[in-house]
């Protein structure tokens, strides 16, 4: 049902998939989630994103839109990857709860009705699915639990086991206030976070064999993904106060440095002074350690200080996340 069909009034719920090559799937997962809305008497809409798939997968939603007017459908003109897609989804969500899942029949929409629950009377921001029960090889299932175990701790969001499951349900305000960019879909609970949602909870899911097709994701994604938690961790705690890191390491630097060097005089004078053997300063590679330590130093607090400037101009610097007012 779409919102001009429920007398104007706002979904209840959006359902978000993005989806790349998957013209086999599409078809039987509209089925179950059309299946799932009318029988919990659901209002809603389902947004598939094309992101540049190479098969007939666009053909297919088109031919979705015309049994059901509840489908919407987004075609990227080339593949840009699972957060765009994501981003443009959540855009264009209308319900009250938003609900994400991948489209390779993994996920299933009888979850659906739980994870509406969690969101409008547990009153959670953001329910992330956790596939407890996998049908993975070792070679996945391994790095992702090292994987989830680094995104806890680095996140602080201690109860997540599972940051990448593709279902999550989220409160409208969550997806309106984050923006999904580059490969952070993995981390949407740490934005939710940083954003100011820290009501975040867990489901555990049932997790479906593939039915159809082959895994769109490399082992490249677990390098990346540890770049990409670095990135957030970083610009989550020091984007605004650059200099508080680099200021910081600088001075440090300088400051380790320069007693080296100190030292390092002291003992030729000390040794010239009780007239035992020394050597020149520039002949101890003790002074060239010292002097590279001091530059560092000086070029991380330029940064941090070029960072400050940076910031400072931002059109964003005063932008912040208010609940609420009278």
């Amino acid at each position: 049902m779409t919102e001009e069909q429920n007398n104007g009034k706002p979904l209840d719920i959006s359902v978000v998939v993005p989806l790349y090559n998957e013209e086999e799937s599409l078809p039987e997962l509209e089925a179950w989630i059309e299946r799932v809305m009318q029988a919990n008497g659901f209002s809603y809409e389902i947004i598939f994103v094309n992101d540049g798939s190479t098969d007939s997968s666009w053909q297919v939603i088109e031919q979705l839109k015309q049994k059901n007017q509840a489908v919407h459908g987004v075609c990227f003109r080339r593949n840009y990857g699972k957060s765009p897609a994501l981003n443009t989804g959540f855009a264009r969500a209308r319900g009250n709860v938003v609900i994400t899942m991948d489209a390779d029949l993994q996920d299933s929409p009888d979850e659906i009705p739980e994870l509406y629950r969690m969101i409008t009377r547990d009153r959670y921001d953001l329910v992330s699915g956790y596939k407890q029960k996998r049908y993975d090889p070792l070679s996945k299932t391994i790095p992702t639990k090292l994987f989830n175990a680094t995104a806890r701790r680095v996140s602080g969001i201690k109860n997540l086991h599972d940051f990448n499951c593709g279902l999550k349900a989220y409160r409208r305000d969550v997806v309106k206030h984050i923006e999904v960019y580059g490969d952070m879909h993995r981390y949407i609970p740490y934005l939710a976070k940083l954003a100011g949602f820290t009501r975040i909870g867990e489901k555990v899911v049932q997790h479906r064999a593939r039915k159809y097709g082959k895994t769109k994701f490399g082992l490249d994604r677990f390098v990346n993904g540890y770049l990409d938690l670095a990135t957030l961790w970083f610009t989550g705690k020091f984007g605004g106060k650059p200099m508080h890191f680099f200021g910081l390491m600088g001075s440090l630097m300088f400051l380790l440095g320069f007693i080296a060097a100190g030292i390092v005089g002291a003992v030729k004078l000390y040794r010239m002074y009780h007239g035992m053997s020394y050597t020149l300063v520039t002949d101890s590679p003790y002074f060239y350690l010292a002097l590279t330590m001091m530059l560092l130093g000086s070029q991380f607090f330029l940064a941090g200080f070029i960072g400050e400037l940076v910031a400072r101009n931002s059109s964003h610097r005063n932008d912040y996340e208010i609940e609420t007012e009278f």
